[in-house]
């Protein structure tokens, strides 16, 4: 008598897509166990009266995909300090689509193909994990299109095997460029989170070398993530908030004075980070995280701005025009910034 093959698990999309449903349904919460045990991609591998410590890291990981995607999830606490009494759930008001939004057929098939054209490419488990939150709000596209769809790539390569190797829990090293540096340095990590940030990618994780938590721009790693074959205790949730909470905070603490050209790309860009600032502003203050990549853009837009302060960021900036402006001079011509972008 053969033993029954057992079933594959559910794909990843499956899983998050019925344990949303689960939680938009119930209006009091599960708790983590009920959710194990009844949930389709966690109750086929709930041992009862067993060890479910993988399984429980699984969810812990489902959570923060969900917050990823914007979905609501809540935690009801019962007081009680335990963490298994803690009740999930999804407010279905705070879910649905805002009051006067909706997709036509055509624009839920354009959707359909947006998540066709990463379907190969490093945006797969992107269009998968969209695709989970389209179909959990109950919206539908038309016949899939068939046919010519291109492969993008818009992350940086460090991304896939920083998630493969978070996911498994495994130490990797990779070669990293510091701001001011005039090589890369060999850095051996352990990584907990990447998280997306004013419009970049970061890696959270701790430092061995440093024998303490750093957070890394993924483009500045400038050699290929490589694992170590050394792992590491599951570090726990959490993670991915705590970092962003600390770069907002850094965000808030950074500021720069600037003076833009009326009417130039300089103005109508940095205005709308500028809070508080009308479009037609020449003078405005900037919030940022990081000093080097302020200097790179800055520097970018030439005479339109100037830099009033921080002198450090002044500096940076003029560093940067230095070597543009010496690069294209003429043979034994100095270089000339005259109404370059920083101030004196």
């Amino acid at each position: 008598m053969t033993t029954p093959a057992k079933k594959p698990p559910p794909p990843v999309e499956e899983r998050l897509f019925s344990l949303v449903l689960a939680l938009v349904a119930t209006r009091i919460g599960l708790t983590k166990n009920e959710i194990l045990q009844t949930v389709q991609g966690y109750s086929q591998r709930y041992v009862h009266s067993g060890d479910n410590e993988n399984l429980e890291r699984q969810f812990e990981r489902d959570k923060d995909e969900l917050r990823d995607l914007g979905v609501p999830l809540e935690v009801v606490d019962d007081h009680t300090g335990n963490n298994h009494d803690a009740r999930y759930r999804i407010s279905k008001d705070d879910y649905e689509l805002p009051a006067g939004i909706t997709f036509t057929p055509d624009e839920m098939t354009l959707l359909s193909l947006a998540a066709m054209v990463w379907k190969e490419g490093s945006l797969s488990a992107d269009s998968r994990r969209a695709i989970t939150k389209l179909r959990s709000l109950d919206l539908h596209p038309d016949e899939p299109i068939i046919g010519y769809a291109p492969q993008l790539r818009v992350r940086d390569s460090a991304f896939e095997p920083l998630q493969r190797a978070m996911d498994r829990y495994q130490v990797v090293s990779f070669d990293y460029v510091k701001p001011g540096a005039t090589a890369p340095g060999r850095r051996t990590v352990e990584p907990l989170a990447l998280v997306q940030h004013d419009g970049r990618w970061l890696l959270n994780g701790n430092d061995l070398e440093a024998g303490a938590r750093r957070t890394f721009l993924l483009s500045r790693i400038v050699s290929p993530v490589r694992a170590t074959g050394k792992s590491f205790p599951a570090p726990g949730s959490g993670h991915a908030d705590r970092t962003i909470e600390e770069l907002d905070a850094l965000l808030r603490s950074n500021s720069a004075e600037l003076r833009v050209t009326p009417g130039s790309d300089a103005q109508l860009r940095l205005s709308r980070r500028a809070e508080g600032t009308t479009a037609d502003a020449e003078s405005i203050t900037v919030n940022y995280t990081d000093l080097a990549l302020l200097a790179d853009e800055l520097a970018g837009y030439g005479p339109e701005v100037q830099v009033v302060a921080p002198d450090e960021l002044q500096r940076a900036v003029r560093d940067r025009l230095l070597l543009v402006a010496e690069a294209h001079a003429e043979p034994g011509r100095p270089a000339d910034l005259r109404g370059g972008a920083t101030d004196g």
